[in-house]
């Protein structure tokens, strides 16, 4: 199988780790935030149209994540007018730029909000393999507070609007595409490398390679080996929400995600025993239902191309 690889899910879920296990194997390339899909499919009208092609790929052009993938834009230009004139052919193109400067075979993309795109992406490429990885919401809440400097009021509801968002995509799209679409733990990744990539490979009809947890296509790693020679990657940030995301935020998380925690196996924690923590719940949940309904509005926006 040639088709290619996208990695989705929310920010802060584990992509990044996944897109460098997946690059870590001799046949596969995978880029970064090209955001092909999100950023460009459908706004440049037909592309059959010159005019249309010319705004469209100088636009790609434009990106600096696209541009780093492309060695020869003439040649895009070319093999473009050889063939059907369709978003997802020049995109392809492109990847294929990227994934024979890597001397490997096959391209893969770490793309966010990809999973919005999963039907004009099968309809594009028919083998296509898309991973939808997905975390305990609360772990990413306190990933995505880390990085807050200070954190917003009404953050909670932001962030569990965008895991929710990402949990009826992950259950819808691998109900309604099984052979194109599977979704992957952060935990059991993190916990079980080798049997979890073991699984992803067979999904990917790709050979399993012990390199792959070795994480070789990085070197972030570079300073973590391990005595047996196995994989670095670790479960120290499983769990890392106990003590550090406040009382509200965790009882505002798990009441507004209740349903989906459960569909995935995220055993909610007891919270809110004292009065002071209530009284610190009454004031703080308004604001955070607020940012969740904002954000879920967004979310609808219509956009072409965009599944709701």
């Amino acid at each position: 199988m040639t088709g290619p690889i996208y990695i989705g899910g929310a920010t802060r879920s584990g992509k990044t780790l996944m897109r460098w296990l997946l690059a870590s194997h001799p046949r596969i390339a995978v880029s970064r935030r090209a955001d092909m899909w999100p950023r460009f499919y459908a706004r440049y009208g037909d592309l059959a149209q010159p005019g249309n092609f010319d705004q469209c790929l100088a636009a790609l052009l434009a990106r600096s994540q696209v541009a780093a993938l492309v060695t020869d834009p003439q040649r895009i230009r070319t093999d473009f007018a050889r063939g059907s004139p369709t978003y997802g052919r020049l995109f392809a193109l492109i990847q294929d730029q990227f994934a024979a400067r890597c001397g490997k075979s096959r391209w893969g993309d770490q793309s966010g909000l990809i999973e919005r795109f999963t039907e004009p992406v099968i309809g594009a490429y028919r083998d296509a393999r898309i991973l939808h990885v997905i975390r305990d919401p609360r772990d990413r809440h306190e990933a995505v507070a880390a990085r807050a400097d200070p954190l917003r009021p009404g953050a909670a509801g932001r962030s569990a609007a965008s895991w929710l968002r990402s949990a009826r995509f992950a259950r819808r799209n691998a109900a309604r595409w099984p052979d194109n679409y599977r979704v992957v733990r952060y935990e059991t990744l993190v916990s079980r490398p080798e049997q979890t990539m073991r699984e992803v490979c067979a999904f990917l009809a790709e050979d399993f390679e012990p390199e792959m947890l070795r994480v070789e296509a990085t070197r972030r790693y570079d300073h973590e080996p391990t005595s047996d020679g196995g994989s670095p990657v670790s479960t120290a940030y499983v769990g890392r929400f106990r003590g550090r995301i406040s009382p509200t935020d965790l009882a505002f998380i798990q009441s507004v995600a209740r349903r989906p925690m459960d569909d995935f196996g995220y055993a909610r924690e007891p919270v809110l025993r004292g009065l002071r923590e209530r009284a610190g719940l009454a004031l703080h949940w308004p604001g955070a239902l607020a940012d969740l309904e904002v954000e879920r509005l967004r979310a609808v926006v219509n956009r072409p191309g965009v599944e709701r």
